[in-house]
C-alpha cells in the first residue's frame, strides 16, 4: 500500500540526500557567520522589551535605548539572513556586523547583556575571514611544504 508520502522507507532514504545537499549549500556560503550574526540580534532585541518577575519584583530593562536596540537588533537579523542568501556581500555584512555589535554595547543594554556583542563579534569576524571555495577550473596555489621561520 502506498501512503501519502510514497512507499514506506522513501522518506528515510531521502534524508541522506537532503543532508548532502544541505552540506554542499552550507559550504558555498558563510553559513556559520550568518548564524552567529542572526543570533546576535535576538538578545539585543529581547532584553529591552522583556518583562521579568524576580520573586514578585518586576524587573524591566526597558529604557530609552529601546529604539536603538530595535534598530540594531533588526539590522543584525537582516545581515545574518543576507550572509546566508548573498555570500558576495560577506565583507560589507561582516564589517557592518562588527560595527553594530560594538555600537550595541553602550546603546542596547550592554549589547543584550554581552550575549549579542559576543555573538556579533564572532559572526562579523567569521564573515570577514570567509573565502568562497575555489572553482573546479581555477588552479590552487602550490604548497611546496616550506615553512617560514620567525627571526628570534
Amino acid at each position: 500500500m502506498i501512503g501519502p508520502f510514497g512507499r514506506p522507507g522513501e522518506l528515510v532514504s531521502a534524508a541522506p540526500e537532503f543532508r548532502h545537499r544541505f552540506r554542499t549549500w552550507r559550504g558555498e556560503r558563510p553559513f556559520w557567520a550568518g548564524l552567529f550574526t542572526f543570533t546576535a540580534g535576538l538578545p539585543i532585541l529581547y532584553w529591552p522589551f522583556a518583562r521579568l518577575d524576580l520573586a514578585g519584583i518586576p524587573l524591566a530593562l526597558s529604557t530609552t535605548s529601546g529604539a536603538g536596540a530595535l534598530v540594531i537588533g533588526t539590522l543584525l537579523l537582516v545581515l545574518g539572513i543576507a550572509l546566508c542568501c548573498r555570500p558576495h556581500l560577506r565583507v560589507f555584512a561582516g564589517i557592518a556586523t562588527l560595527l553594530l555589535a560594538i555600537l550595541s554595547f553602550p546603546v542596547a543594554n550592554f549589547g543584550g547583556l554581552f550575549l549579542g556583542v559576543a555573538s556579533g563579534l564572532i559572526g562579523g569576524s567569521l564573515a570577514c575571514a570567509w573565502l568562497p571555495p575555489a572553482a573546479e577550473g581555477q588552479p590552487t596555489p602550490p604548497d611546496d611544504g616550506a615553512t617560514t621561520a620567525v627571526a628570534a
